[in-house]
């Protein structure tokens, strides 16, 4: 999220809230794609993380990317922490550990997505490489020690880092340490919405395995195929998982707030100024906990916007639905994810399908997916036969969905092109650990720092 929002229209009860979400609901032909990647920013000669300040920091690609793109600058506290594209609505943004952030602009198609990632990607080496600044493309940062990640000047994230040891393991690392690629989409009618985030939240393990790509943790293989997907095992229950509800009768809009409204808390803002609020739910807020606390303490749609965005489950629901199970990768991967999903379910007839492939799977057997697809990714049992099968089902349903769309390149190229990484990957039976890991203990030669020579953008 680019920037926290300070809507002042008064909420009041449930059903405001609700209202809400619902006001996402869109007619199918105006259906857009939004795209978001992460990378890490490291210095080239050293190949540590790029600090915040300085001439080779993240403050200095910032500023280099808004003299270059003439976009807004964002600021937090007099620091520049994003940009906003006033035009074409995308954002750049750091998160807590400096990862560099693009926010895509809500397009079309996937070779318009594409085509801004490639973009993108160009315009950041144009301010970094002058810099000595390296990006890389990987779930989690394979080499850097958690206290050696400098730490973003964000007022919201100083709130997180005191909370998150509180609720959980991982949750530092989280914020430091890992980076991702997600997909937003949009929904027609609360059934829509219902359906989307039901085969989202079965299948969420699935894309974890398709698109696993963090075995290295401080310099060695750590054991997990997607040690950034087992991070999310242990970290703040209250906020994280598959939301076991949403398969559950009645689910819809004011079913995701009820379960919203009694989540903790990070913060209220009023103005510039971001107060503590990690001790009361918002349905506490709502009933006055904050007065006198907080300035105005009335909740506003501005802080149950920002109070959602502070929610972390595998698909979050906001006025569009955001897939995030996926590690950061390399750039085809980065056009392949959302791809997959745009196939799975902007299709009827292959969202139909879809759900016929999950609709009797047990929440057991989606906890057990999520418990252990981290470790294992292809080669998790399922059922008669692995996680590796039922991906080669997804992505033939994911190409028949992009194919009925039918919306074509300049080369009369259908979306399904941009699925070769994944189709290649599941053909040899690997995920990009599996190829990370065969590349250190042959060429490598147990050398991780390769990575960033082979895998930066």
């Amino acid at each position: 999220m680019a920037r926290d929002t300070v809507d002042s229209t008064p909420i009041e009860t449930v059903a405001d809230l609700a209202a809400t979400l619902e006001a996402g609901c869109k007619p199918k032909e105006d259906f857009r794609i939004g795209t978001e990647h992460e990378k890490f920013g490291f210095n080239i000669a050293d190949l540590t993380p790029i600090p915040y300040e300085g001439p080779r920091g993240v403050e200095a690609v910032l500023t280099g990317m808004e003299k270059l793109l003439k976009w807004e600058r964002i600021e937090d506290l007099g620091k520049i922490i994003g940009l906003a594209d006033p035009v074409g609505g995308g954002a750049i943004s750091i998160e807590p550990g400096g990862q560099f952030e693009l926010s895509g602009a809500p397009l079309d198609n996937l070779h318009q997505t594409c085509r801004e990632t490639n973009q993108h990607l160009a315009q950041v080496r144009e301010v970094a490489d002058p810099l000595g600044v390296g990006f890389l493309g990987t779930g989690m940062a394979p080499t850097w020690r958690r206290d050696d990640v400098p730490k973003m000047p964000k007022s919201r994230y100083e709130i997180m880092r005191r909370y998150m040891p509180k609720v959980g393991k991982y949750g530092l690392d989280m914020m430091h340490r890992t980076s991702t690629i997600q997909v937003n989409l949009d929904f027609c009618s609360e059934a829509d919405m219902v359906a989307k985030m039901r085969i989202g939240l079965a299948l969420q393990p699935i894309a974890t395995a398709i698109f696993a790509n963090s075995p290295f943790t401080d310099g060695q293989p750590n054991g997990y195929k997607s040690f950034r997907a087992e991070i999310w095992n242990d970290l703040d229950a209250d906020r994280t998982g598959n939301l076991p509800f949403a398969f559950e009768d009645g689910f819809g809009f004011e079913r995701y707030v009820e379960w919203a409204l009694d989540v903790p808390m990070y913060f209220v803002k009023r103005g510039d100024t971001y107060y503590d609020a990690t001790d009361v739910t918002f349905r506490s807020f709502m009933n006055g906990a904050l007065d006198g606390r907080v300035p105005d303490a009335k909740p506003t749609l501005g802080d149950w916007n920002n109070h959602l965005s502070t929610l972390f489950p595998d698909v979050r629901l906001k006025k569009y639905i955001e897939m995030r199970g996926a590690d950061g990768g390399p750039w085809r991967r980065i056009c392949a994810l959302p791809a997959l999903w745009v196939g799975l379910l902007y299709d009827d007839g292959v969202l139909d399908q879809a759900w016929q492939l999950v609709r009797d799977w047990t929440e057991e057997e989606r906890a057990a997916l999520r418990r252990d697809v981290p470790k294992t990714a292809l080669q998790t049992p399922l059922r008669s036969g692995t996680v590796l099968d039922v991906a080669k089902e997804v992505l033939a349903l994911s190409k028949e969905g992009l194919r009925r769309r039918n919306r074509l390149s300049e080369g009369d190229l259908d979306e399904s092109v941009h699925l070769a990484a994944v189709e290649e990957g599941l053909a040899a039976g690997m995920c990009p650990a599996d190829v990370l890991l065969k590349r250190y203990g042959g060429t490598w030669e147990g050398d991780i720092s390769r990575i960033f020579k082979d895998y930066a953008y």
